[in-house]
């Protein structure tokens, strides 16, 4: 349980284990608590680095909504990786987790020995697809200034949360969860690392998202999770964990 200082914005991370480094990342409105099915098997074998995005659980939310961007959660990853004294990871998350760490590997590729994303989407091409995208941020923003933290969905990695601030949430909707550009689908073919897709069957507005992926990066590996939906890792983690686990004993030993 540790805090950095990213120019007054404390940032909460954990680190478990010992071994080759993973840093895994929640989704919009969780935290790191969604990962402790994970951190409980793979800190046998790894060292886990988890944290919380800024306006999310246990990190600060600046009242600047200008603070909030894919650049800033991009060096607050990289501070993190610091503070740990970890150069090159294996680097993941699911939903907004799992595109941070797409952005995280086009900024920073020589820190990322390779991706895993669940339940995610590489972003849009056309920016009329982006701008119906972020309609649908901007609405989560608004609910959450006119109804508190009750505006907090029901998925299973949200249940797990605990949350400080509802205008934290609406400037990260803002500022993280909305898209500026096509940059990151863009990339994917350039790709160079070993790379795990993992979906939940009923994720039906990820699938057509994770299978573009899968065709897109060189030499992917895409798992289904059948009987689960947008946290596979949460609603089936016995098989969750044994394709992480697969994957991670044959790019990270």
């Amino acid at each position: 349980m540790a805090f950095i200082n990213r120019d007054g914005v404390q940032i909460y991370y954990e680190t478990h284990g010992a071994g080759p480094p993973v840093l895994l990342t929640h989704g919009y409105t969780a935290t790191l608590r969604m990962w402790d099915p994970q951190v409980a098997v793979l800190a046998e074998r790894y060292r886990v680095v988890c944290w919380d995005m800024r306006g999310h659980g246990m990190s600060d939310s600046p009242e600047d909504p200008r603070v909030y961007t894919h650049a800033a959660t991009v060096a607050d990853m990289a501070a993190v990786l610091d503070a740990c004294g970890i150069e090159r990871a294996v680097v993941g998350g699911l939903s907004l987790g799992g595109f941070v760490s797409l952005v995280f590997h086009l900024v920073h590729p020589e820190r990322v020995s390779a991706l895993m994303l669940f339940d995610t989407g590489p972003g849009y091409r056309k920016a009329e697809a982006r701008a119906v995208w972020n309609q649908l941020a901007e609405s989560y923003a608004a609910r959450f200034e006119a109804e508190g933290l009750a505006a907090l969905g029901r998925g299973a990695e949200v249940r797990v949360a605990t949350h400080r601030s509802a205008r934290g949430l609406a400037h990260a909707a803002r500022g993280i969860l909305a898209q500026q550009d096509g940059r990151v689908i863009e990339s994917l073919p350039q790709i160079a690392v070993p790379t795990l897709l993992v979906v939940g069957a009923e994720d039906k507005p990820f699938l057509a998202g994770m299978d573009y992926m899968a065709a897109r990066i060189p030499g992917a590996t895409q798992v289904v999770i059948d009987g689960a939906g947008h946290a596979p890792n949460l609603e089936r983690p016995d098989a969750f964990n044994q394709a992480v686990a697969a994957f991670l004993a044959r790019v990270a030993g």
